[in-house]
């Protein structure tokens, strides 16, 4: 199966700007929209902040409008926690989110947000596939996580091969970064995308189990059916949808296979 939208020459160079921006914190953050009372993006109500530009081409992206770099609103940290304190009350049991995109490709900025967000109190949580991940930059992302209280993390697929024919990119760095959560003791909610015939054989659900098993800060497992509700802003785009006969499935479809991940976890000896 091909990628719906092979990365170009101007997609790939989003890692070096990443870096670049991480030795010069940048002033402000390219922002694709905010969602002011999310509750599916980590615990309580919570003021979410979807970040612009994702490395990724997953088969199954329903936001191929978060793909450019390029795009969305450029917004400023005291302009994003504004918007946060004008809603506090309904955050006492939620918090801050980024999400995306890819929140790691503005990592000075988040960064800062983050921080910012500590300094008034703030819960903050992470959303991330953490793509753009390399241990030399392991310094930058410790920086990070002592502002961040919890991360969800999307495991796309169990084997690297199929990770890579769903995703476009190897499983290196997202589990580097787990390794890397592991090691500094960050809360880990394990996130996977049940996709017909992609990510839902036994195989791979029982695979995705074991793999689970290598990090010990791991909290909770959420298991997303896969939905085509993305289809409209393909055709808008002019991009081909690569999984326009995929049928989407139930959050019934969903449980059963965090079952089948979790056996496999509790069976498996680290």
């Amino acid at each position: 199966m091909k990628l719906s939208q092979e990365p170009s020459m101007k997609e790939c160079s989003l890692e070096k700007r990443s870096d670049q921006a991480i030795k010069q914190p940048s002033v402000v953050g390219r922002i694709h929209s905010i969602e002011s009372f999310g509750t599916v993006d980590g615990p309580g109500i919570r003021y979410v902040v979807f970040f612009q530009g994702c490395p990724y081409r997953c088969l199954f992206c329903h936001n191929p409008d978060t793909w450019s770099a390029q795009g969305g609103t450029e917004m400023t940290v005291p302009e994003l926690l504004s918007g946060y304190e004008r809603n506090r009350a309904y955050y006492q049991n939620g918090g801050l989110t980024a999400s995306g995109g890819e929140p790691l490709l503005q990592l000075a900025f988040l960064t800062e947000l983050f921080r910012q967000a500590k300094e008034r109190n703030i819960s903050t949580c992470l959303d991330t596939s953490a793509a753009v991940y390399r241990p030399s930059r392991r310094t930058d992302y410790e920086t990070l996580l002592s502002y961040t209280d919890l991360v969800l993390l999307d495991f796309k697929h169990s084997d690297p091969t199929e990770h890579k024919k769903l995703t476009g990119q190897t499983p290196d760095a997202p589990l580097g970064f787990a390794a890397l959560l592991a090691a500094k003791h960050v809360p880990m909610v394990v996130r996977h995308v049940l996709v017909p015939e992609i990510t839902d054989t036994p195989e791979q659900l029982k695979g995705l189990g074991h793999l689970m098993r290598r990090f010990s800060n791991i909290v909770g497992l959420e298991v997303l059916p896969y939905h085509n509700m993305g289809i409209s802003k393909y055709k808008n785009l002019g991009i081909p949808y690569p999984l326009e006969n995929t049928p989407a499935l139930t959050k019934e479809d969903a449980n059963r296979a965090k079952e089948s991940i979790l056996k496999a976890y509790r069976n498996t000896t680290r």
